[in-house]
């Protein structure tokens, strides 16, 4: 391990897939190729949702929030991956460092309540249609957007600041990718106990609950859908809530395998594997989950490109 004499180092050596540098080619171009489809298609959505008149309802402006967070999150972390895979080099300086470690939890932790209210809407939108418009009013919906937002912020600033006050007994070496809290407290020294217990209890308010309220939520949407008389409104209603329930636990469950465990006890690669899923493989995968799966989103788009070759 390198020793320095500050507080803090003026670097980090992210080690990646040091010990297995067969890797760094396909997963620098898998990154290379998933990057920009999940740029191009999170950006599609927000076009889409914006643009059209059809999709200005609480659950398209929730999903536009959605894949704005998917887009600065996968942002967060990908650039430096690119970086350190394609070059020798594979340091990150501590602001950057410290930088990143605040945007990627603040992304992580806005998604986990913006899913729950995502779930919240369906719920009210399949059990309580007649007083929809009443409660998911805009008012409204700025409002649980702001509060996600606020929740997010909170939790990232108070455990990355609390996290970055460690002692690191002049180790600057990371074995991750990026700058993530749970490996940063395994790297520290010192009594870390209390962090670990910290961060455990955060997270379970930040996964747990709101993953429970998301499953109680559809459990009470699959009873409501059963008493439908009607197919299509039974297609239709499956459809979308099977799409959000698929990107929930996409996201829900490396997250749960990550940080609702002390820190001590993560394996040596599971933060590398973690960290391309919640950061890569969701935020790609969303935007095809919702389309795909949505008769609407997938009519916007269709109406979108025709306009743009059509103005050409």
């Amino acid at each position: 391990m390198a020793l320095i004499n500050q507080s803090h180092p003026e670097e980090f050596i992210l080690l990646g897939f040091a010990d297995r540098p067969w890797l760094e080619l396909p997963i620098f171009i898998i990154l290379l190729i998933t990057y920009p489809m999940a740029m191009m298609g999170n950006i599609a959505i927000i076009l889409v949702s914006k643009l059209d008149n059809r999709l200005h309802s609480p659950m398209y402006f929730f999903l536009t929030n959605l894949s704005f967070l998917d887009m600065c999150y996968t942002t967060s972390i990908v650039p430096q991956m690119l970086f350190n895979l394609g070059s020798p080099k594979k340091t990150i300086s501590y602001m950057g460092c410290a930088v990143q470690l605040y945007f990627f939890h603040i992304m992580g932790g806005t998604e986990c309540l913006l899913l729950a209210i995502m779930s919240f809407d369906r719920y009210v939108a399949i059990c309580r249609p007649l007083h929809y418009t009443l409660i998911m009013n805009q008012r409204i919906c700025i409002l649980l957007v702001s509060i996600v937002w606020l929740g997010g912020i909170t939790y990232a600033v108070s455990e990355a600041t609390v996290t970055l006050q460690l002692p690191l007994c002049g180790v600057n070496k990371l074995d991750h990718l990026v700058c993530e809290i749970p490996v940063l407290i395994k790297t520290a020294c010192g009594e870390k106990e209390v962090n670990e217990l910290t961060l455990s209890v955060v997270c379970i308010f930040l996964l747990a609950i709101p993953l429970c309220l998301i499953l109680a939520s559809y459990a009470s949407i699959g009873l409501a859908v059963l008493k439908m008389k009607s197919s299509e409104g039974k297609k239709k209603a499956f459809g979308t809530c099977s799409s959000h329930l698929i990107v929930v636990f996409l996201f829900y469950g490396p997250g749960i395998s990550m940080y609702l465990q002390p820190p001590s006890s993560i394996t040596r690669d599971q933060p590398k594997f973690m960290a391309l899923f919640y950061g890569v493989v969701t935020p790609t995968a969303n935007p095809f989950i919702y389309t795909l799966r949505n008769k609407d989103v997938k009519g916007a788009l269709g109406n979108l490109v025709r306009s743009i070759l059509s103005s050409k």
